[in-house]
C-alpha cells in the first residue's frame, strides 16, 4: 500500500452516552525467538535467514497497544442467520469534530485486509502508514478540517472489532465457533456504532473493494435504521458478487483449510510459529495477482531472476520473490480467520438478496452516488461498476481511473482518485447551499 503523508491527529468526538469503551492498558507483545543461523537456499549459493516466529495470529488483543483506536461496545448483534453474536465491540478511528447540526459526518469503510488506520504514520499500535492519507487529512480531498471523519475496523476483522480471535462469553477465543457473517450483518454493526457516535445522517459513505460493498448496503439499511445517507462513493467494487469473483476466492479458501496448523480454527493457544501463516500466505498470494495488472506484472518482473537466484536450479523469478514478501507480510499482521470470515462474507454478498432483485435495489436508492472503476481492475471490471452508475437514479456518471496498477489503483491514482472525489463532494455543497 502507497506511503501515507497526512499525520492523524486526536480527534474531538461527540457525546456517545458512555458506549465508547475505556482504553486499555498495552500488553508488551511476545519476542520472536532468535535467529538460528543462515542457511542456503536449495539448489543455490544464496544464504538465507530463517525468518523470525511469528505468533499464531496477527490479530490485535486486548492489552496490546492501541493506537489511535477508540472502542464502542454496540451490544449484541443479530446476524441474518438467526444467530447472534454477543458483547460486540467496535474498534474505530476518528478525525475531525462533528458540526452542530450533525450534517458533516463521513464514513470510510476499508477494504478487506485493512483496517480503520485510514491516515496517518506508522506508529506504536499501526505498523503500516494510514492506507489513503492522501485522501483524508487536513486539506485532502476529503478534508478533516470539514468534515468529521469516522472510519470503523469492519466486525469479524482483527484489528480491534469483534472477531474470531476475541475472547467469547466463556473467555476463550471464538476460533471455530465464530458464525457466519454477511455484509448488511457487519453494516449493522456499524449502525449501532453510528448511534453511540450521536450520528444521525452521514454526508458521504465511501468505500473502495470490500469496503465499496458496506457502502452499497449502507444506502439501504441506513435508512432503514434511520441513519440517513446523503451520498455514497463505491469504488472498485460492486452489487453482487460474480463467479468469477467466487472462483478466485475458492482455492484462498481452501489453502487456509489445508493449512496442518489451522486445527480448524482453534490455533489461538498454539506456540509461536505454530500458525496457519502458510495457509494465509498462499492465499494472499492468490489474491495479490489478482489485485494488480497482467500488464504492470510483467512489465515490473517478467522474467527476470530474484537477485543471485538461478531458477534453473532452484531459485525463484523476482514476481515470485515479490509474491512471497507480500505473504509474508500479511502473515505477520492479519488473522487467517478474520481472513475466511471476510471472504465469505464477501462471496454472499447480493444487495439485491430479498429486494427483488440488483437491479431492484439499485434503483431504490435514493443518495447521491460517486461510482469509480479502474480500467485494468480484473477483479471488480468496469462492467460491474456500470451497472450500478446505470441503475442507481442519482449515480453520477461513471469515473474511469486510468492504471496499469490493476485493482490497487484505488489506492495509488490519488492524482486522478482525488481531483475527482473532491469536486463530487463540492458539488454536494453547492446544491445543498
Amino acid at each position: 500500500m502507497p506511503d501515507g503523508a497526512a499525520s492523524a491527529r486526536p480527534a474531538s468526538v461527540p457525546s456517545d452516552d458512555g458506549a465508547v469503551s475505556t482504553t486499555p492498558a498495552p500488553r508488551p507483545r511476545r519476542l520472536a525467538p532468535p535467529f538460528a543461523g543462515a542457511t542456503p537456499r536449495p539448489g543455490t549459493d544464496v544464504p538465507v535467514l530463517p525468518a523470525p516466529q511469528p505468533a499464531p495470529s496477527g490479530a490485535w488483543q486486548q492489552g496490546d497497544e492501541p493506537g489511535r483506536r477508540r472502542f464502542c461496545d454496540v451490544g449484541t448483534l443479530e446476524l441474518e442467520s438467526g444467530l447472534e453474536i454477543p458483547d460486540v465491540t467496535v474498534a474505530y478511528e476518528t478525525w475531525g469534530t462533528l458540526a452542530p447540526d450533525g450534517s458533516n459526518a463521513v464514513l470510510v469503510l476499508h477494504a478487506l485486509t485493512g483496517d480503520s488506520h485510514v491516515t496517518g504514520d506508522a506508529e506504536p499500535g499501526h505498523p503500516t502508514p494510514g492506507w489513503w492519507s492522501q485522501m483524508v487529512g487536513p486539506g485532502a480531498p476529503i478534508d478533516t478540517d470539514r468534515y468529521f471523519v469516522v472510519a470503523p475496523n469492519v466486525v469479524g476483522g482483527c484489528q480491534g472489532s469483534t472477531g474470531p480471535a476475541s475472547p467469547a462469553p466463556d473467555g476463550r477465543p471464538w476460533g471455530s465457533r465464530f458464525p457466519h457473517l454477511t455484509v448488511r450483518d457487519q453494516v449493522g454493526a456499524e449502525i449501532a456504532l453510528a448511534r453511540a457516535l450521536g450520528v444521525t445522517s452521514w454526508h458521504f459513505v465511501v468505500g473502495g473493494s470490500m469496503g465499496g460493498l458496506r457502502a452499497l448496503e449502507w444506502a439501504l439499511c441506513g435508512p432503514e435504521a434511520g441513519v440517513d445517507v446523503e451520498s455514497i462513493g463505491i469504488i472498485a467494487s460492486g452489487a453482487q458478487t460474480t463467479g468469477d469473483q467466487i472462483a478466485w476466492a475458492h482455492p484462498q479458501i481452501a489453502a487456509i483449510l489445508a493449512d496442518p496448523h489451522y486445527n480448524g480454527g482453534d490455533y489461538y493457544e498454539n506456540a509461536d510459529g505454530v500458525g496457519p501463516h502458510v495457509g494465509l500466505g498462499i492465499a494472499r498470494q492468490i489474491a495479490h495477482a489478482t489485485y494488480r495488472s497482467a500488464t504492470e506484472l510483467d512489465r515490473r518482473f517478467g522474467r527476470i531472476p530474484q537477485n543471485a537466484e538461478d531458477p534453473l536450479r532452484g531459485g525463484r523469478y523476482a514476481i515470485q520473490s515479490y509474491l512471497d514478501h507480500h505473504a509474508h507480510k500479511l502473515a505477520s499482521r492479519f488473522d487467517a480467520n478474520s481472513y475466511l470470515v471476510l471472504t465469505q462474507s464477501m462471496l454472499t454478498h447480493d444487495l439485491g438478496r430479498d429486494r427483488g432483485g440488483v437491479e431492484s435495489a439499485l434503483a431504490s436508492i435514493t443518495a447521491k452516488a460517486l461510482v469509480v472503476a479502474v480500467d485494468s481492475d480484473r477483479l471488480f471490471q468496469p462492467i460491474e461498476s456500470e451497472r450500478i452508475t446505470r441503475n442507481v437514479p442519482g449515480a453520477w456518471p461513471l469515473q474511469v481511473l486510468r492504471s496499469e496498477h490493476g485493482h490497487d489503483g484505488f489506492l495509488i491514482e490519488f492524482d486522478q482518485l482525488g481531483p475527482v472525489v473532491r469536486h463530487f463532494l463540492k458539488r454536494l455543497v453547492t446544491r445543498r447551499g
